[in-house]
């Protein structure tokens, strides 16, 4: 990304706000794993989209029309004792130097400045209440202005969570996010195909995990989106499971839910297929109505078709399998309304995907499902899970199939970014028999 994309953002943001109006956005900071060991440090994905900056324990201040400059970063200063331990900082030069900032200050003068520049504003926008300590500093910055009030000194009067208006300009992406997730979506995908070739019985769950990561780390992405869930045989029924233990058995099915991340933009592509390279009959039937669901879905991701379509798309071509299958009794439009289809399809068919799994971004607005937009991405996920239990006919017990697929809203419909992973059961049967 380059720095003129983050600026085009902090623009965007400071336009919003409108004028007397402050931003304050911390980064995230480093956690503790055990004792002296840390979790992989990832920057909160807010902070990343405004400033670019990639270390821990640093601020982000935006003030509209600001003679100084309108973007404040405070940081961590250089030590050369500490980045001889854990690697050299960018310090208050750098973030000036390398990351745009018009003023930047260490951290240790971050409770002297913030309240200079809280002084004055009418609004302050922050992410309110998702961090205790932060409000708590926060309040007691604009507490220190408001007891200066008999000097003339104005303190905030509203305070606003940022979220309400950042978090509607990360929905839509730009060109270049749109580049990288094609690229993660690519990456992904090849992983994907190696996970179907390599597959054979007595493989384990987490042999495929460890490919998937190695084949994302070897193409250029070394983390991870989300933890994969490679769930063999009955474990599919499972929407989260992440134990990735179990051997591969011959005769099952394997769902395989997993996707990279890139320059911090997650991938998302879940593939279900068989650990032996052929579909059984009850497995196939199983299939082709999840596959025929997200086929109903896919048609209405697009421009100005409403978010909750394409679910209620696929939920009614589920229902109808469910009917046809003998696993539920009765007219499919009144068993939507009864909810009846919830044991075996319990989730949504998609979320918002970009520099979060599960992104940012209103569902609704004004009480209606949003309109579908050009350059928003989403999932495309349907599914049935079919538990152990008796109302469930014994050949189809213990079968969990989904399949999804990244979608980008384009000016003419929509693209699916993940397309290179066939989903068709006979190309799939094909890719795997030739290994």
């Amino acid at each position: 990304m380059t720095p003129a994309e983050y600026l085009r953002r902090r623009r965007r943001l400071v336009k919003a706000i409108g004028p007397q109006s402050i931003v304050i956005l911390p980064a995230a900071s480093e956690r503790l794993r055990n004792r002296d060991v840390h979790y992989p440090f990832r920057q909160d994905s807010d902070f990343s989209y405004l400033t670019g900056f990639p270390e821990p324990d640093a601020w982000c201040v935006l003030v509209q029309k600001r003679k100084e400059g309108e973007f404040i970063l405070f940081c961590r200063p250089r030590d050369p004792e500490r980045e001889q331990w854990d690697g050299m900082r960018i310090g208050p030069e750098g973030a000036i130097k390398r990351f745009g900032a018009d003023q930047s200050h260490p951290m240790g003068a971050l409770d002297e400045e913030m309240p200079k520049l809280i002084e004055g504003c009418k609004r302050l926008y922050y992410p309110i209440g998702t961090n205790t300590d932060l409000d708590n500093r926060v309040m007691g910055w604009v507490r220190q202005v408001r007891a200066k009030a008999r000097s003339g000194t104005r303190a905030p009067e509203v305070l606003i969570d940022l979220g309400s208006i950042l978090h509607e300009q990360r929905l839509k992406k730009s060109a270049a996010e749109i580049a990288i997730l094609r690229r993660a979506a690519r990456i992904s995908a090849q992983a994907h195909l190696k996970l179907m070739r390599l597959c054979r019985p007595g493989l384990t769950e987490d042999r495929l995990a460890a490919e998937f990561r190695y084949r994302c780390a070897l193409a250029g992405a070394s983390e991870l989106a989300y933890p994969s869930i490679v769930a063999g045989g009955a474990h599919a029924c499972v929407l989260h499971y992440i134990e990735n233990a179990a051997e591969l058995r011959d005769g099952d099915l394997v769902l395989v839910d997993a996707g990279c991340e890139l320059s911090g933009y997650a991938s998302d592509i879940t593939r279900t297929f068989p650990v032996n390279g052929r579909f059984t009959p009850a497995q196939r039937q199983i299939y082709e109505w999840v596959l025929k669901a997200q086929q109903a879905a896919l048609k209405r991701a697009i421009p100005g078709r409403r978010w909750n379509e394409p679910h209620e798309a696929a939920l009614k071509v589920l229902t109808k399998g469910l009917v046809e299958l003998g696993i539920l009794d009765g007219d499919p439009k009144q068993l939507i309304k009864d909810e009846a289809y919830k044991p075996y399809y319990m989730h949504r068919t998609g979320h918002w995907l970009g520099m979060d799994v599960h992104d940012v971004g209103d569902y609704q607005r004004d009480g209606e499902w949003r309109k579908l937009e050009p350059g928003m991405v989403f999932t495309v996920e349907p599914g049935l899970y079919l538990p152990q239990i008796e109302a469930v006919p014994e050949e189809y017990r213990g079968i969990g199939v989904r399949i999804e697929d990244t979608v980008l809203i384009t000016e003419e419909g929509h693209e699916i970014l993940s397309d290179a992973v066939p989903k068709d059961p006979e190309a799939i049967e094909q890719l795997m028999q030739r290994g």
